[in-house]
């Protein structure tokens, strides 16, 4: 008996371990690097975040901005980050499309990482807010 439960145990593990990949989210691209770029084009569907890690051997005059641009047509669609310190974050994305980012930053290393989501984990998300408004591209 005490066998059979650890095997139930195990399989239930393994269904659930399973499962929970299954329905994590898809690394669509990631893309690193410490100087202004314009990146790669990506396709993404929605919901999708945008995950971003900045560093710095220093703690002043570290500065990033990133913007989504459209692919094909170069339109600018918005900024996606501003900071000028070290950090991380992520951002939710509610749009389709070929995207690429333009990235421009000073005395920072950064990493943004691409991952499409499924609704049930966009549900999931919640933004901070900033300055009492909320950005959604």
């Amino acid at each position: 008996m005490r066998r059979l439960s650890t095997y139930l145990l195990a399989a239930a593990a393994l269904w659930i371990a399973t499962f929970a990949t299954a329905n994590a989210g898809e690394r669509v691209k990631e893309f690193r690097g410490s100087g202004n770029t314009t990146t790669a084009i990506f396709r993404v569907e929605s919901p999708w975040v945008l995950d971003w890690r900045v560093d710095s051997d220093y703690d002043q005059g570290v500065a990033i901005d990133i913007s989504l641009v459209e692919a094909h047509t170069g339109r600018h669609v918005g900024r996606v980050l501003h900071t000028k310190r070290k950090g991380n974050g992520v951002k939710l994305f509610r749009s389709s499309g070929l995207y690429q980012l333009r990235i421009s930053s000073s005395l920072a290393r950064w990493t943004v990482k691409i991952d499409q989501l499924t609704r049930e984990e966009a549900e999931l998300y919640t933004p901070k807010k900033s300055n009492g408004k909320r950005f959604n591209l």
